[in-house]
């Protein structure tokens, strides 16, 4: 399963959001509805699924899916 894949799937599970609303130019809080907490477990989700470390200043930086992905493939490389 792919970087972005996986990142999907968390946010199925934590939003409750269709499928065909998970672009790469989604905004988490805009497009998608999350709350601040939300972000929060979003965020958790990410360490433990790809076993990084998430900044508090890397997270403000993580707007969109695309965003995400590509510091998700960064930081895994």
């Amino acid at each position: 399963m792919s970087h972005e894949e996986k990142v999907k799937k968390l946010l199925r599970e934590i939003l409750d959001v269709k499928e065909e609303d998970l672009t790469a130019t989604a905004q988490f809080r805009k497009d998608l509805g999350a709350t601040s907490i939300d972000f929060v477990e979003l965020v958790a989700a990410l360490e433990n699924e790809f076993d990084v470390t998430i900044s508090d200043s890397d997270a403000e930086k993580l707007k969109t899916i695309g965003d995400t992905v590509a510091f998700l493939q960064a930081k895994t490389a």
